[in-house]
């Protein structure tokens, strides 16, 4: 992904996601500046359809929603949003991107990806080989209720 994606990134988030659940352009250009070897995008012809960012974090460590990467001691690669545009879906995108992410995490030797899982996603995270984590502390309980009422915090070993 490069800056001069943001704009199509935010057009897939806008048909993506509820308002409640969309993150700013400013927040969406500081993570790509935080993090631009985690993020990528995938296009048709010239027409960007999908993305993913991503960030090297900590197991059992939630993101809360519009919050700042915070990228200490990584032990896992954290999958915070990938998006397909609705006119490209079933075309594998969401998959391939997150192959893509995981061969990032093997290079940086992280043992683990994890995600937030929203929007009724858990069955197509769990075809990709992630499951339900219930060991949150409270804190990071609390910015899994700041999600969708169905969002759930899975985790995939890498390797």
């Amino acid at each position: 992904m490069r800056a001069a994606d943001i704009a199509a990134v935010l057009a897939i988030q806008s048909a993506c996601y509820p308002p409640s659940m969309q993150e700013s352009e400013t927040i969406i250009r500081a993570r790509l500046a935080a993090t631009p070897d985690c993020a990528w995008v995938a296009q048709a012809g010239e027409r960007l359809c999908a993305y993913l960012s991503a960030y090297r974090s900590q197991l059992g460590k939630v993101t809360p929603l519009g919050g700042a990467f915070e990228t200490a001691a990584p032990d896992c690669l954290y999958l915070h949003d990938l998006a397909v545009a609705p006119h490209a879906s079933g075309r594998g995108l969401g998959p391939q991107l997150a192959a893509t992410a995981w061969q990032a995490a093997q290079r940086d030797r992280l043992a683990y990806s994890a995600l937030v899982s929203v929007q009724e996603s858990q069955a197509f995270w769990s075809r990709l080989g992630y499951a339900q984590y219930h060991a949150l502390d409270p804190g990071q309980r609390r910015h899994l209720a700041g999600y969708d009422q169905l969002a759930c915090y899975m985790v995939k070993r890498l390797g």
